[in-house]
């Protein structure tokens, strides 16, 4: 590995291709094709890489088993810990396996169960899972605490030159794949970042054995930790964080991907959770995708139009381990993303017929309730309803609301940005 300015050891391409020369008979080789609906909203080609198709359902395996692979005897014996907020583990825990090295994870307690049973699953006998704290920060603590005290190695999930390595054999796969069973070349390679291993390693090779094609880094706007370490120009950790997408949700990156990324300089741009939410039901419904949160970053980007390219564009489906269960919270933060959905307080008076003057004056024909959360007290003359509704198109929520004003009731309309909004999404 070459070094450059920075302290932290740099990548180079031949570090990528012996991680995938050592890892070709353990990975599953993903497919790549062509998205019609992306490439009709791009208006260009758009090819996607099946990550979630990989054994682990994302591309985390290949980091995790390397490092594993690089161990020597006398390290293994004593077991490895890690920490993660749902994918890392499920890679290290088949390494695991695989290998036959002892392990424990710690995740937080916010982990979908979908994620954790996998890891049980995967691990066997050879992993046992720990619950810690609601983030990836609070389980990160315990597991490099469980390392210190018992002498275990800890597996990084993304900020080693190891792991890294093996991230970036997404990269040259794809390429390769590109080239030898569908004779393209991508103008533009759109890679999800969280704590920014992936893109790491990817952009060592595809600068030195590509150098013409643009990178493009996607985070979640709620956690834009590579962009703020980039203005930094040091790892800083995110005050506030939004943990929807909870595989990118990464409070502070690591030193060695941000003095990669500090390299390679990419392109980094930020997509809301609600268009994410709003591509994973795309993703589900046209395409037949169950990608997570955090494994859409990358199609979301370009069907918002937030990727432009000229050329041919790659994208990297990240993650497939997305719970069944969280499809209602999906649902309703893309309705309000596009917005649908909408929230109002409406003072009734504690009269017969207030309501029916709300449905007769305030409603459209395309509006519906969908909540209506009221208690009547019988010691005042009004009281609060917490209503929302669904409209039919956005551009209807003008005409709603010219016809509350008009209505001369008291009605506030809840904004997504209100703190309270939390309880209601």
């Amino acid at each position: 590995m070459s070094n450059g300015e920075s302290t932290h050891p740099l990548l180079g391409a031949t570090d990528v291709e012996d991680a995938a020369e050592k890892l070709r008979s353990v990975l599953r080789r993903t497919p790549v094709h062509l998205s019609r609906r992306l490439s009709d909203l791009a208006g260009v080609p758009v090819w996607l890489k099946r990550e979630d198709l990989q054994s682990v359902r994302s591309y985390k395996l290949r980091g995790a088993h390397l490092f594993l692979d690089s161990l020597p005897a006398g390290v293994r014996s004593a077991g490895v810990v890690a920490a993660s907020a749902g994918n890392h583990a499920q890679g290290v825990a088949q390494a695991c396996s695989v290998q036959e090295i002892h392990g424990r994870i710690y995740v937080p307690g916010t982990t979908p169960r979908q994620k954790r049973d996998r890891i049980v699953a995967l691990g066997g006998p050879w992993v046992e899972l720990v619950l810690v704290g609601d983030t990836f920060d609070d389980a990160a603590e315990a597991a490099a605490d469980d390392a210190e005290r018992t002498g275990a190695t800890l597996v990084p999930p993304f900020d080693h030159p190891v792991v890294m390595a093996g991230q970036g054999t997404v990269a040259l796969e794809a390429i390769e794949q590109l080239r030898t069973e569908h004779g393209r070349e991508p103008s533009t390679v759109v890679l999800p970042v969280g704590g920014g291993g992936l893109l790491a390693g990817c952009g060592a090779w595809l600068r030195e054995r590509t150098p013409s094609v643009r990178i493009m880094g996607v985070e979640p706007a709620g956690a834009v930790s590579m962009a703020a370490a980039v203005r930094a120009g040091r790892p800083v950790t995110l005050n506030e964080m939004d943990r929807f997408v909870d595989g990118a949700a990464v409070r502070r990156v690591g030193a060695g991907p941000l003095a990669m990324v500090q390299a390679i300089e990419p392109e980094l741009v930020a997509v809301e959770e609600g268009a994410v939410c709003t591509e994973m039901l795309s993703l589900y419904q046209v395409d037949g995708i169950i990608a997570e949160p955090a494994g859409a970053l990358a199609a979301t980007a370009i069907a918002t139009g937030t990727v432009k390219a000229e050329g041919d564009v790659l994208a990297v489906v990240s993650g497939g381990n997305n719970d069944v269960s969280r499809y209602h919270e999906i649902l309703e933060r893309s309705m309000v993303h596009e917005g649908l959905k909408h929230y109002f307080l409406v003072t009734f008076a504690q009269e017969p017929g207030a309501l029916r003057r709300f449905l007769d004056q305030v409603l459209g024909p395309d509006d519906d309730i969908v909540l209506f959360d009221y208690i009547k007290r019988n010691n005042r003359e009004e009281g609060p309803a917490l209503v929302g509704l669904e409209i039919g198109h956005r551009e209807d929520l003008e005409p709603l609301m010219a016809r509350m004003a008009a209505s001369n009731m008291e009605i506030e309309r809840i904004d997504p940005s209100d703190p309270i909004y939390r309880y209601l999404t």
